[in-house]
């Protein structure tokens, strides 16, 4: 579904950094008397060992299992989940978050090209031990002005079916594990955007087939899920709201061989389900999630269309059960309802809901992702494949809620240090809280940054810093200085120049201005819901991008264009979508389009409009 949260609040202030376990791989490690789910199958009373990030063995437990052994009597070792629809969007925190909850690794459905590169070298370079693995769609194959461009994403399209084979083989040279194309007009969230025809469809899946690789299909509707059925995609990508499937479709999608990724998490949340909020409040997983993670699951998908009907994809499930159609699991984390791993384990209790035993529902998030996406070395514990490991309390094969009670996650044979990743949460909440109260005893009238002292700094927030998409391998550059005179012939205003460069799907470049007394804490603006600011400038369009705890880690943005004469703008933040509670970040920046630009502001304030 939609990408609605992003890179720039985590890079910056956000999520916090796993420390590396300092253990050595190379280490032999028994799990002794341990109940196993092999990806299928449930073994009791085994004992297995790895070393050198391989499971060496799966064998009935010994009487003695040696001075190295875990204990493993009333517990349960899986395999390391697989989550087959996530967006990382060249934010490795979230690869680090996703392990934290279990999942050894992520198959990503929409990345630039540079941020994957990047992810994919700092595995090499052994930088990502305790993050979970990566792959990924790379950039997807959609319409001009269709969904995957709404954010003002720089990203290149397809028209026509001529242009198939060019496009996936760019994608092929670029690194892309797997094609996606979107096949969604909105008409299910009551909205309208472009998207691809029949035509360019099937030219997509014949030339990503020439190639040898998976076709992934994003659909929106069941009309759109049987057009991708029958242009001989491999898989789709969601389920569906709104119509009802036909008494055939399950039967359909088998026949043509295909496979499915539900992502039910983020059909609830379509549909104002709240599933991702109950996990707020587990005591086995709240302890792991950030602030940023508690509002993104408290939160439903804004979409004001009509309303949607949860029920649609539960029919549609099991249909595909009874087809015995492949079913991976998959949360399209980290849209508003859902969350990097953690939304793994609601995604886990959706598909039992939706009519899957536990068994089912745990194979669909090993098992299978791995089998469809010819990942021969994991989803399975097995002798000679990866450790990748999830070792719990209780019997998740019975009560898929002990999913949950997480004791020890090793990704190829590290034990991801958990406790201190805890520790950091709560730390960082800790702060952030303090940060909140001491910016809402400041009074409104004071919140104006005027740069008259020469600094970029102000009566309030904790001042000023460049942004670019640098630190998610973009190439857009950006600097800032106060200069004189200011609006008004005053003492100073601060200069904002840089260029926006290609190369990066989610431009940016400018300064960012944090309101909170800490960067990217949070403050309630809803006294002073709207930013008020003078600026002049080359004529070039800008822009005004706001973070705020219920966008999660997607900025809403709005455009200025300075002229070369003082200019006041007033921007409400309702034009944002936002009513200015949990207000974390202002970011003035060049637009989306490549080029320089050169402007000033002064006189920033929040303000009633």
């Amino acid at each position: 579904m939609r990408i609605t949260r992003f890179l720039l609040a985590a890079t910056l202030g956000g999520a916090c950094a796993l420390a590396l376990n300092a253990q050595n791989p190379a280490r032999s490690f028994v799990i002794h008397d341990v109940r196993v789910f092999d990806g299928a199958h449930t073994l009791e009373h085994r004992d297995v060992r790895f070393s050198d990030g391989i499971i060496k063995s799966v064998k009935k437990a010994a009487a003695d299992a040696g001075s190295d052994a875990i204990d493993g009597r009333g517990k349960t070792l899986l395999p390391g989940l697989i989550d087959a629809h996530t967006h990382v969007i060249g934010q490795e925190d979230s690869l680090r978050m996703a392990l934290v909850f279990g999942v050894t690794t992520e198959l990503d459905m929409f990345n630039g090209a540079e941020s994957s590169k990047q992810i994919r070298a700092d595995e090499v370079a052994g930088k990502l031990n305790d993050a979970a693995d990566f792959r990924s769609a790379g950039v997807l194959a959609t319409a001009p002005h269709g969904h995957g461009t709404e954010y003002g994403l720089v990203i290149p399209t397809i028209s026509s079916p001529a242009e198939a084979q060019a496009f996936v083989d760019a994608r092929l040279a670029e690194g892309s594990d797997y094609i996606k194309i979107i096949l969604d007009n909105g008409s299910t969230y009551g909205i309208n955007i472009p998207t691809i025809n029949a035509e360019t469809l099937k030219a997509l899946v014949v030339a990503a087939h020439k190639r040898g690789r998976l076709v992934v299909v994003h659909v929106g509707s069941l009309d759109d899920a049987n057009e991708a059925v029958d242009a001989g995609a491999d898989g789709l990508a969601h389920l569906f709201l709104g119509k009802m499937p036909d008494a055939d479709f399950g039967n359909r999608v088998a026949a043509h061989h295909m496979f499915v990724v539900p992502t039910l998490s983020v059909l609830a949340s379509l549909a104002h389900a709240k599933a991702g909020a109950a996990l707020t409040e587990d005591s086995h997983l709240a302890p792991y999630l950030d602030i940023s993670d508690v509002k993104s699951l408290s939160t439903d998908f804004p979409f004001p269309g009509p309303k949607l009907d949860y029920s649609v994809a539960n029919a549609s499930l099991q249909q595909l059960k009874a087809a015995h159609v492949p079913i991976l699991a998959g949360t399209d984390s980290p849209n508003p309802g859902t969350a990097h791993g953690a939304s793994m384990h609601e995604e886990l209790a959706l598909l039992v809901k939706g009519g899957l035993t536990p068994t089912e529902a745990l194979t669909a998030a090993t098992l299978t992702p791995a089998t469809t996406f010819h990942l021969s070395d994991r989803g399975r514990i097995a002798p000679g494949l990866r450790a990748d490991l999830l070792l719990v309390s209780g019997d998740p094969t019975r009560n898929i809620a002990d999913s949950r009670n997480i004791v020890a996650v090793w990704r190829q044979g590290y034990r991801d240090d958990r406790e201190a990743y805890a520790a950091k949460i709560a730390d960082g909440k800790a702060k952030s809280a303090a940060a909140n109260a001491a910016s809402a005893s400041i009074p409104a009238s004071e919140r104006i940054v005027d740069f008259e002292n020469g600094k970029p700094e102000g009566s309030f927030g904790a001042g000023w810093a460049v942004s670019t998409d640098s630190i998610a391998s973009g190439n857009s550059v950006a600097k800032m200085e106060v200069v004189s005179p200011g609006a008004h012939g005053s003492k100073g205003a601060l200069a904002i120049t840089g260029e926006i460069k290609a190369g990066f799907a989610y431009p940016w470049a400018g300064a960012m201005f944090y309101p909170g007394a800490q960067p990217f804490a949070p403050m309630d603006a809803s006294t002073t819901p709207a930013i008020r600011f003078w600026a002049k400038g080359d004529g070039a369009p800008a822009r005004v991008m706001i973070f705020t705890e219920a966008g999660g880690r997607m900025p809403a943005s709005q455009n200025f264009t300075p002229t070369p004469e003082w200019k006041q703008y007033t921007l409400p933040l309702s034009d944002f979508k936002a009513d200015g509670k949990g207000l974390q970040a202002i970011l003035f920046s060049g637009s989306t389009t490549p080029g320089p630009f050169a402007f000033q502001v002064d006189d920033v304030q929040l303000v009633k409009p």
